[in-house]
C-alpha cells in the first residue's frame, strides 16, 4: 500500500470516528465524561472489618483521631457526590467550620472516598484499599476489593471510631451531610444503617443533611402524579421497585431486617431534605435519567418535595424530618452547604427560617 493510500485510509478512518462520536446522544457522551479517574487519592486511610474481610477506606479528616480529642464536640461527615471529589468537599466542609465562627468551634470534619475500579487502576493502589464499581457505592452495594465489604459498613466504622469515648469524651453532635451522589448514599443509609446506634448509646446526637439527591429509596409501590399527589406506578419500568429506588432486592448488607420497622425508624430520625429550588434541569449531565429515576420526577427538585410529601403522609405521627429549600441554587454543593439554611443544618447558625418546611 503506498504512502498516498495508508494517509488517505488514516483520513477516512478519523472522519468515521469523528461521525461516530458525534452521533451519539448528548446524554451518553456526558455520562461517560463523569467517569474519568480522580484528581487526588486520601493520603489517610480508616481500616474496614467485617465478617468478609478487611478493606483500607481513603479518607479526609481534619484532626489525629488516632488520639483522644477531647475539644471536639461536633463531627460534620461530608460525603462526595459522582466524581468522588472527596478533597474538594473536605476543603469546602473546612471552609464552612471558620465561616460558623464560634458555632464551628470544635468540630471535626471527616469526608470519606469511595473509589472506583478506575481509580484504583490509575493511581496504582495497594490491592487492600477498597475500590467499587462504578457508582454502585451510592446503593450500598459491596465492594469489588478487596473483600465484599458494602460502602454502609465504611460508614459504620466511621460512626464506631466517633462513638468510641476514649477518643472523643465530649462529642454532643454527628451531623452526616452529603449532595447529589453523596445525599442518595446517605439517604439509603439513614433507612438501613446500624452506625447510629452506638452514638445513640453514647449520648451523641445525629443528623442527616440529604441535599439535591438524584433519587430516593419508596417503601411502596406508589410514586408521584406530581410533588403532592401519588399512586401505584403503572409505567413501563419494570425494575422501577428495585432497590436502590424500592426495596426489592437489597444489598446483603440489609439482611433479612423488616423494612417497615427500618421505615418507621427513619421516620423519626433527624433528617434535613435540602434542596436547592434552581436544581430543575431535567438534563443536567449527573442527573439519573434510568426509567427508575424519571418514575420519581423529572428534575431533583421535584423529586426531593415529592418524596418528603411522601414520607410525611405516611408517617402522621412523631415525624421527625424536614426540608429545607436554598433559594436560587442549582446543583453546586458549595451552594447548598454554605448558603443559610446549610450553614443551620450543618452548625445550627440560625438564617433558615423562611425556607422551612
Amino acid at each position: 500500500m503506498t504512502t498516498a493510500c495508508v494517509q488517505r485510509f488514516r483520513s477516512i478512518f478519523l472522519l468515521f470516528v469523528f461521525l461516530f462520536v458525534h452521533a451519539l446522544p448528548s446524554r451518553l457522551v456526558a455520562a461517560e465524561s463523569t467517569r474519568s479517574t480522580v484528581d487526588e487519592v486520601a493520603h489517610s486511610a480508616l481500616r474496614v472489618t467485617t465478617p468478609a474481610g478487611t478493606g483500607a477506606l481513603p479518607i479526609y479528616v481534619s484532626s489525629d483521631w488516632s488520639k483522644p480529642q477531647p475539644k471536639v464536640t461536633r463531627a460534620v461527615l461530608i460525603f462526595h457526590g459522582k466524581k468522588r471529589n472527596a478533597d474538594s468537599y473536605f476543603r469546602s466542609a473546612k471552609e464552612a467550620v471558620e465561616s460558623a465562627g464560634n458555632a464551628g468551634r470544635g468540630t471535626i470534619v471527616i469526608a470519606p472516598q469511595f473509589l472506583t475500579e478506575e481509580d484504583a487502576a490509575a493511581f496504582h493502589l495497594d490491592g487492600g484499599v477498597l475500590r467499587w464499581h462504578r457508582e454502585l457505592w451510592e446503593g450500598g452495594d459491596n465492594a469489588v476489593g478487596p473483600a465484599a465489604i458494602s460502602s454502609f459498613d465504611a460508614i459504620d466504622a466511621v460512626l464506631a471510631q466517633l462513638a468510641d469515648r476514649s477518643r472523643f469524651p465530649d462529642l454532643v453532635q454527628v451531623v452526616l451531610a452529603g449532595h447529589s451522589g453523596g445525599g442518595q448514599v446517605l439517604q439509603r443509609y439513614a433507612v438501613v444503617g446500624r452506625g447510629e446506634a452506638a452514638l445513640t448509646k453514647a449520648g451523641v446526637r445525629v443528623r442527616y443533611v440529604i441535599a439535591n439527591p438524584s433519587s430516593y429509596v419508596y417503601f411502596s409501590e406508589d410514586r408521584p402524579l406530581s410533588t403532592t399527589n401519588f399512586a401505584r406506578y403503572t409505567g413501563s419500568c419494570k425494575a422501577f421497585n428495585r432497590w436502590k429506588y424500592g426495596t426489592q432486592e437489597p444489598p446483603p448488607y440489609v439482611g433479612q431486617n423488616s423494612f417497615a420497622s427500618m421505615e418507621e425508624s427513619y421516620s423519626r430520625r433527624d433528617v434535613i431534605y435540602l434542596l436547592g429550588t434552581a436544581d430543575t434541569d431535567p438534563h443536567h449531565p449527573d442527573l439519573d435519567v434510568s426509567c427508575e429515576g424519571e418514575a420519581e420526577g423529572p428534575h431533583r427538585f421535584a423529586r426531593g418535595t415529592a418524596y418528603y410529601s411522601y414520607i410525611k403522609a405516611r408517617h402522621p405521627e412523631g415525624f421527625s424530618q424536614r426540608l429545607w429549600e436554598v433559594p436560587g441554587v442549582a446543583h453546586e454543593e458549595r451552594g447548598m452547604f454554605h448558603s443559610a439554611c446549610g450553614m443551620e443544618a450543618l452548625f445550627d447558625v440560625p438564617g433558615c427560617a423562611s425556607a422551612k418546611h
